[in-house]
């Protein structure tokens, strides 16, 4: 029997998610009625390849009269890969270890075991695809053959360990089981699960020229994807104006979500920000920097978008004719509207938005971060993935859905890669705790990969309204480190914490419907770039699921160590932004680690003696809000 095999996800229905590089850990229950004992392989195969390669398995609980069997492999290359768990009854095996306790226990007489011996003995020639092993086999059989033999020696040769070896090696596979269908492994590049993101409007940086000549500074921080909001043209009718005014005034430029005019919609470049040649050089740029460019995928469209009146059918009207924009009350959308997923002509709707993606692939566009995936049909997203993925493998999807957490792990099940989460919203110790260990440890990790965002043109969270630099350092560091994907919106180098009213989330003068000129000159750039630097060189902070939280004798302190191929990496975050505090962070001798060490702190290049057990901390707004304590060898 083979049971409960991991990783699978639903049962296999869809694959689970790992990257280039990562060793693939698989473990199964196997057993079998009686005490016969078991041998199991888990077979696997790289995507394109016939043949299957092997590891065998081995019990990881045999201490405890268990029946888990574990192995790992490695993928090397993208793609879907296979396995599958193979297991059979060891016969010779058995009898060798009935034979080993029977003569352990003195037992006079085991000539009809060795009788029986030699019956394996002789297939396992046969079957033996080497000729030392076969010359080893045949040895053997011979001594248990000759009457000269003492039957002592007899059972020394038989239990012997080289031909125990030889003859498993080639034995046949005696009453072989696999599972009814392999199981899929969806294996993508490094930056689907580990990079730092940054947000910037094309429009305030001088176009996407301007955010070309920003790469070079972008690279020094460490970023390494440059995510842009809608670089289409603004539709005109119903424009939106400052802080959301519901009329423009002259010279407003609009929400880029708004998108389309008379000049083009989804597959246009907005004319002030350049052209589609600008955008494919950027995208050659930013690959020298070992950048990657995402842009922003939204499926809605201005009044004024050509599809309006080129497809009509695929909107939404009213009984009286009119058409029926963007809602999600109380919020109103008067200058977008949604497509008609329902439309009798739906297939030339899909069509059309796979052509306006792969356009933007072709320009080098390797990264989408898609707006609101949730509002749209599971069915189309499956299929879009699929079929981008056909024709490049290297595109990464993030979905911004904030949503039922059904609904976000279903999306990461049907192939998004990265997701926004519930982070922004996470700032207490037994919040973050909570959400991270279930992000990480619920089975959720096999599929759902965070992106914590500190920030978004939409969220501007009270915590960084109310707590000023102090608490943009806290969010920054708890982001960079617990999850290996994080992202921050351009501002938040600044510390802008101004709310457009109390109580709302929203920035005042939001840069979604006005023009402001940025430069990258704010005064948490030095951190952000050495908190990157640090992720590049510490592997425990590229990973998610190696996490465990540390008890700090204080609700204010957050701790937790991250391990990952002998590095180790201990953070300490003051939550409050407000006022200093003290505690003594708990070593858990379960991490490992020597009775006392040196811990050196990589934000300020300090080193501090540490020990399994309690050690004292202090941090304070405005002197220190963080520890990042790699563990030194």
């Amino acid at each position: 029997m083979i049971q409960h095999p991991t990783p699978s996800v639903d049962g296999g229905r869809y694959p689970a998610k790992r990257c280039v590089g990562d060793r693939v850990d698989v473990s199964a229950d196997v057993f079998r009625d009686g005490h016969e004992l078991i041998r199991a392989v888990v077979l696997y195969r790289a995507p394109g390849d016939v043949e299957w390669s092997e590891v065998e398995l081995r019990r990881i609980d045999a201490q405890l009269g268990g029946v888990r069997w574990a192995a790992s492999f490695q993928v090397q290359r993208p793609g879907r890969w296979e396995y599958t768990v193979e297991a059979w009854t060891d016969v010779f095996g058995t009898w060798r270890d009935e034979l080993r306790r029977k003569v352990a226990a003195g037992q006079p007489d085991v000539a009809s075991e060795l009788s029986e011996g030699l019956v394996l003995l002789s297939a396992a020639a046969e079957q033996a695809r080497s000729k030392p092993a076969q010359e080893l086999i045949e040895h053997a059989r011979a001594q248990l053959e000759d009457s000269t033999v003492p039957e002592s020696a007899k059972s020394d040769v038989a239990l012997g360990e080289e031909l125990f070896t030889a003859v498993e090696h080639d034995q046949y596979r005696h009453g072989s089981v696999s599972l009814d269908e392999p199981l899929t492994i969806e294996v993508e590049r490094l930056r689907a699960r580990f990079g730092a993101w940054y947000e910037m409007f094309p429009r305030s940086w001088g176009g996407l020229e301007g955010v070309t000549a920003q790469l070079p500074r972008l690279a020094e921080l460490g970023f390494d994807v440059v995510y842009l909001p809608p670089i289409h043209p603004i539709g005109l009718t119903n424009r939106k104006g400052a802080d959301n005014a519901l009329t423009a005034a002259p010279g407003d430029p609009g929400s880029p979500w708004a998108i389309g005019d008379a000049g083009g919609g989804h597959d246009a470049v907005h004319a002030e920000l350049g052209t589609i040649a600008d955008l494919t050089a950027l995208t050659s740029a930013a690959r020298a920097h070992d950048i990657d460019i995402a842009l922003d995928f939204a499926i809605q469209c201005s009044a004024d978008h050509p599809w309006l009146t080129e497809h009509p059918e695929w909107f939404h009207r009213r009984p009286d004719g009119t058409l029926k924009y963007a809602e999600n009350p109380p919020k109103r959308y008067q200058d977008i509207y949604n497509v008609n997923w329902e439309t009798a002509d739906w297939r030339a709707l899909w069509d059309a938005l796979r052509a306006v993606m792969l356009q933007w692939v072709e320009c080098g566009v390797k990264v989408f971060r898609v707006d609101n995936p949730h509002t749209k049909p599971f069915a189309f997203w499956a299929w879009l993935i699929d079929e981008v993925h056909a024709r490049d493998g290297d595109v990464i999807f993030l979905a911004e859905a904030f949503t039922k957490r059904s609904v976000m792990r279903h999306l990461g099940k049907l192939g998004f890669s990265q997701s926004y989460t519930y982070f922004t919203w996470k700032n207490s110790r037994w919040e973050l705790t909570e959400y991270v260990s279930e992000l990480a440890y619920s089975g959720e990790q096999d599929y759902f990969r965070p992106n914590f965002f500190a920030n978004t043109p939409d969220i501007l969270h009270a915590y960084l309204q109310h707590g000023g630099p102090p608490a943009f350092e806290a969010r920054l560091v708890l982001a960079a480190t617990l999850s290996p994907s994080y992202g921050i919106y351009s501002g938040f180098e600044s510390c802008e914490n101004e709310a457009v009213r109390e109580g709302s989330e929203e920035y005042l003068h939001s840069e979604k419907y006005e023009l402001k000129a940025r430069t990258l000159d704010g005064p948490l750039l030095p951190m952000i770039g050495r908190l990157n630097q640090i992720r590049r060189q510490s592997p425990a902070l590229q990973e998610l699921s190696n996490i465990t939280f540390l008890d700090t004798a204080n609700d204010a302190l957050i701790g937790y160590a991250k391990q990952s191929d002998g590095d180790t990496v201990i953070c300490l975050v003051n939550l409050d932004p407000h006022q200093p505090q003290q505690g003594l962070t708990v070593i858990p001798a379960s991490l490992g680690l020597p009775p006392s060490f040196t811990v050196h702190d990589v934000l300020c290049d300090e080193r501090y003696q540490w020990r399994i057990g309690h050690n004292f901390v202090a941090l304070a707004p405005g002197v220190r809000q963080a520890h990042v304590l790699r563990v030194e060898r």
